[in-house]
């Protein structure tokens, strides 16, 4: 997960014409597993750490020394970025820590997940770069931000599909309220838009509209395959890596 989140805030910089910058996206990489590791293992680990398994044990020792390296890269950036991560932190932290009672999250309310994780993606891969290096934010940067919403949403997809069996139904993910065939219907609807928001830019170079297009195929192709009963690594391996390589064709194509 950390490298697509890496590769996502890289396809920004390319997009923008901007240069490779070290200190953000490094930041973003460290910050990610330290982000998901909590919201993942906090439930589990808490405070009880004698009684902790040995593998959990040694995911916290990755995340602190990702937490360190995450801070390292943190005092390369403006304070301007920091006040927006923050803010993204405080959602991210109440997205896996109870707000109103003992047992409701972010994370618990109806409807609400999958937007979620798309908003806080959004905000890291997107205008998080952007506002570290003071780039004016133009239509391009909003549409590439709207668009990066949208590619999130159809993401998680494949993931709410396999959850559908775990999933409480008063969670209201789209899956339980769609049902499959209108949620794989909705996927292919909102990539297409995704895609057509590439012509709406004022700068755009045919290799990214190539890059995005075949990303985009195999990424309806995996929705529309996406079944409750999933291979392990379909949505945690094949589908997580879509960024990855929509970064390796970018690159490729450029």
């Amino acid at each position: 997960m950390a490298l697509s989140v890496f590769s996502l805030t890289w396809i920004t910089l390319l997009s923008l014409n901007i240069s490779y910058t070290e200190s953000v996206l490094y930041f973003v990489f460290y910050g990610t597993i330290t982000g998901y590791n909590f919201v993942k293992y906090f439930a589990i680990a808490k405070f009880h750490h004698r009684q902790l398994a040995n593998w959990l044990k040694l995911i916290q020792i990755l995340s602190f020394i990702c937490f360190v390296l995450m801070c390292f890269y943190a005092t390369k950036m403006s304070l301007k970025a920091h006040i927006f991560n923050i803010g993204l932190a405080i959602v991210t932290f109440f997205y896996a820590i109870p707000l109103f009672s003992k047992k409701n999250t972010l994370r618990t309310v109806v409807g609400l997940k999958v937007y979620i994780i798309a908003l806080v993606w959004t905000g890291v891969t997107v205008f998080l770069p952007l506002i570290a290096l003071d780039y004016k934010l133009n239509t391009d940067a909003v549409l590439l931000g709207f668009q990066r919403f949208l590619f999130i949403i159809v993401l998680m997809l494949p993931f709410e599909i396999r959850d559908l069996k775990f999933d409480k139904p008063e969670l209201s993910t789209l899956p339980q309220k769609l049902g499959l065939g209108k949620t794989k219907l909705l996927g292919i609807a909102l990539l297409t838009i995704f895609f057509l928001l590439e012509f709406f830019k004022d700068e755009t170079q045919f290799s990214f509209i190539l890059a995005m297009l075949i990303v985009s195929i195999l990424t309806g192709l995996l929705v529309c395959f996406s079944k409750i009963e999933q291979n392990k690594y379909y949505s945690a391996f094949w589908v997580e890596s879509l960024p990855i390589l929509w970064l390796i064709l970018m690159i490729y194509f450029n």
